[in-house]
């Protein structure tokens, strides 16, 4: 069966020369029927797998590049990239949706220190779970299907790349490292814990979640009486009820801030009026 085909798009060429050589290399050595290699992976179901070589067959400095060789050459089974390019952090995401949208039978796979585990301080660990989940669904979003830490114990290691590859190819449809599921998982823990922590011992009715998406909107009390077909004075009570149920200030923004935290309302239901 061919080799799995991988290329790489990294502005280190000391981390490009080093990741394709150590693959390519280790991948030259193995003999047939030995035990497996770094450079092998299973692909395939149970029903019917197969140990493929994984190749690294080219690298490349940044996003033009590799889409220039594109035009040439058949695409890549996976495609590495770099979250950072030149000092911009997520510069790596623009590379990854041009490539899905182009050729989305490759498979992404994200590769990053900037994943790994949140600093100690509360402050700066809070900040850094928002930042990480943030960029995690984005990329998600633009056709990332895996998260591989630079990072390893004792130095760089090869052993993160094909993990994730071996993860795809026996159809598992995503692949995260392990400081990334662990972040990840913290971020989740702590939105429970928050929910939890409070007394939400109401059930929103479809009348107020309609409410809450009408102010995040940012529609004026008479837009929101017309749309629920309520008197303003109405509104104004279901208002105070949910500030006080939610033991907040008597404030829009404080009510929509406070009900997208707790997971009552998502952003993307918003649906704003057009304006005349």
């Amino acid at each position: 069966m061919d080799n799995i085909r991988v290329m790489m798009v990294d502005d280190e060429p000391l981390i490009r020369k080093v990741v394709k050589m150590e693959m390519n290399e280790r991948g030259s050595n193995a003999t047939e029927g030995s035990e497996r290699s770094f450079a092998q992976v299973e692909s395939g179901n149970e029903d019917g797998s197969v140990m493929r070589r994984v190749e690294m067959v080219e690298t490349f400095a940044d996003g033009p590049s590799l889409t220039a060789a594109l035009e040439n050459t058949p695409p890549p089974d996976y495609l590495l990239v770099d979250m950072e390019f030149q000092g911009e952090p997520t510069g790596g995401l623009l590379v990854a949706r041009r490539i899905h949208e182009r050729y989305p039978e490759v498979k992404i796979i994200i590769f990053s220190g900037r994943f790994d585990a949140p600093l100690p301080g509360e402050e700066d660990r809070l900040g850094r779970l928002h930042d990480i989940g943030r960029v995690v669904m984005e990329a998600l979003s633009l056709g990332a299907s895996a998260f591989v830490s630079k990072n390893a114990v004792g130095g760089f290691s090869i052993e993160n790349i094909l993990r994730a590859i071996a993860c795809l190819e026996r159809g598992e449809r995503f692949y995260f490292n392990y400081p990334v599921m662990l972040t990840l998982k913290e971020a989740a823990e702590r939105y429970f814990s928050i929910v939890a922590t409070h007394d939400l011992d109401f059930n929103l009715s479809d009348t107020e979640r309609r409410l809450l998406l009408l102010e995040a909107a940012g529609c004026t009390a008479a837009e929101i009486s017309n749309q629920l077909g309520e008197s303003d004075k109405a509104i104004q009570e279901r208002q105070k009820d949910l500030s006080r149920r939610l033991d907040i200030v008597n404030k829009s923004a404080a009510r929509v801030a406070k009900a997208i935290s707790l997971g009552l309302i998502s952003p993307a239901d918003v649906r704003f009026l057009p304006r005349m």
